[in-house]
């Protein structure tokens, strides 16, 4: 039954308001009844005084019968409620004024009368009532003396059985019905507003949990809708604001595990075709040799040999390059940061390839800008990726072309290796650093190349924060570029 926030909080603040309700009407009767006391004692403060100033009560010891015989009708026409008794020093009760039989005790406390009469205590004072072996009422009381010798104590009950039948039928009256009713009304009435408040509260948290339900049950792919705060967020809107925020990156999770996947996919594909290409000529060459050894001259197994060779250093490329794009995607890769000077790495790197820039007669231009600082960065990781941008210009650039290689302080360090090759078609620039992705128009004149080269260079930029720009137009060559942040000398 009590599944929901808001039927716990119903029935915690009804039981609440119930416990309470209960205590405010006890308190009530309670301090109704001790304040009845407290104004009864203290309007007959002075009633045993002056009744043992007016009489004689005792002569030589001895109960004036007489006296008391006058006092007690007398007190029985005025105050039927009053209940006089006749104490010696001892407390010992000599006589009274009640029935015969209904008194149980034989002896009064003298300790609340001495203090009473101290003046030592506020009221409402109680002390014992003869009538009731273990209660307590409000008194008057008075010493008697005789030439200055005390005789006893005249102990007055101000609230007698007469009273207490009184007090009964007031405490079942009209007005003590009406208040019980008008409390139990202004209880009913916090109740209710209490609910519908909690009601109001609870609202957003039943919209906020039919969402997370929705969510939960598979919709991770539709929007999650959730008003936002009309006034100052509290911590329900807070709430809402981090379920949204999770749930959107939940959804970008999501889709970046489904781009994960396909591509995976396809590169699984890729990689297949890629290896059973090399593997399956290798293969089938090996083979031949083995079959018919005898029948070919030495040059024509040499031929065959040199082409399984050529397979062979492309499978060994295709798998290192793979090894590589993978160690650099792996969430354990740190950069290794190093202060170098860009343009001795540049010159490095060149050297490596002017023996393939002679061979197809290509010209290998180096232009420096005054003034560049050094740079900090992975200098390992830069140069593989200078050295990819540079043999992807010479593959791509026609006999007796031209790759520059540039570099020049802009807000950072800019490298720009450009080519005159024939160039990107624009709708391939967004694919070329994809893995094994290769120019439709230019894949033939690139055979043995893997594909994977411009994507380990965008890969190792990125571990840097950086980006591979990339400007080309059919026929009119193209040029990579990159920044590297400039060293700054400590202070």
């Amino acid at each position: 039954m009590l599944n929901s926030l808001y039927s716990k909080i119903a029935a915690g603040l009804s039981v609440l308001f119930l416990v309470v309700g209960l205590i405010f009407l006890g308190v009530t009767v309670f301090a109704t009844d001790m304040y009845q006391q407290e104004v009864n004692q203290k309007l007959n403060t002075g009633l045993a005084r002056q009744i043992v100033k007016e009489r004689i009560l005792m002569e030589g010891g001895r109960v004036n019968q007489e006296a008391l015989r006058d006092i007690f009708h007398m007190l029985m026409v005025i105050n039927p409620g009053i209940e006089i008794y006749l104490l010696d020093v001892g407390g010992n009760i000599l006589t009274f004024s009640a029935p015969g039989g209904s008194v149980k005790r034989s002896k009064v406390s003298l300790a609340p009368v001495k203090q009473w009469l101290d003046g030592t205590l506020t009221p409402p004072v109680l002390g014992d009532d003869p009538k009731n072996p273990t209660g307590k009422k409000v008194f008057s009381a008075a010493h008697i003396e005789r030439n200055g010798i005390l005789e006893g104590y005249l102990y007055v009950i101000l609230g007698g059985e007469e009273y207490d039948s009184v007090a009964q039928k007031l405490k079942g009256s009209y007005i003590l019905r009406l208040s019980a009713w008008m409390i139990g009304a202004g209880l009913l009435f916090a109740l209710a507003a209490g609910l519908v408040l909690f009601g109001l509260l609870t609202g957003r948290l039943k919209k906020l949990a039919a969402v997370m339900a929705a969510f939960e049950g598979g919709s991770a792919g539709a929007d999650v809708y959730l008003p936002g705060p009309q006034g100052p967020p509290d911590e329900i809107d807070r709430l809402g604001t981090t379920f949204r925020e999770m749930a959107a990156r939940i959804k970008a999770q999501v889709a970046e595990l489904k781009a994960s996947d396909q591509m995976r996919r396809e590169l699984v594909a890729n990689v297949s075709h890629d290896l059973r290409t090399p593997l399956a000529t290798l293969q089938g060459y090996i083979e031949t040799l083995l079959i018919k050894d005898n029948q070919y001259s030495g040059e024509e197994r040499r031929h065959y040999l040199d082409i399984a060779i050529r397979h062979c250093r492309r499978l060994n490329t295709l798998v290192s390059e793979l090894l590589e794009l993978a160690r650099l995607e792996s969430a354990r890769m740190d950069l290794s940061l190093e202060i170098f000077d860009p343009r001795e790495l540049i010159q490095d790197i060149c050297q490596k390839f002017t023996l393939a820039a002679e061979q197809k007669e290509i010209e290998l231009v180096q232009e420096f800008e005054g003034g560049v600082p050094f740079v900090e960065a992975d200098i390992a990781l830069i140069e593989r990726a200078l050295e990819n941008l540079i043999e992807n210009a010479l593959n791509y650039t026609p006999v007796k072309g031209r790759v520059g290689i540039t570099v020049s302080l802009e807000t950072e360090v800019v490298i720009r290796i450009s080519d005159t090759g024939p160039g990107i078609p624009e709708k391939e620039l967004p694919h070329i650093f994809n893995r094994f992705y290769q120019s439709d128009s230019l894949g033939k004149k690139t055979g043995g190349h893997t594909g994977l080269g411009l994507a380990i260079t965008a890969k190792i930029l990125q571990l840097h924060g950086r980006q591979v720009q990339v400007e080309s137009r059919p026929g009119s060559g193209s040029c990579f570029s990159f920044s590297l942040p400039p060293w700054q000398r400590p202070q």
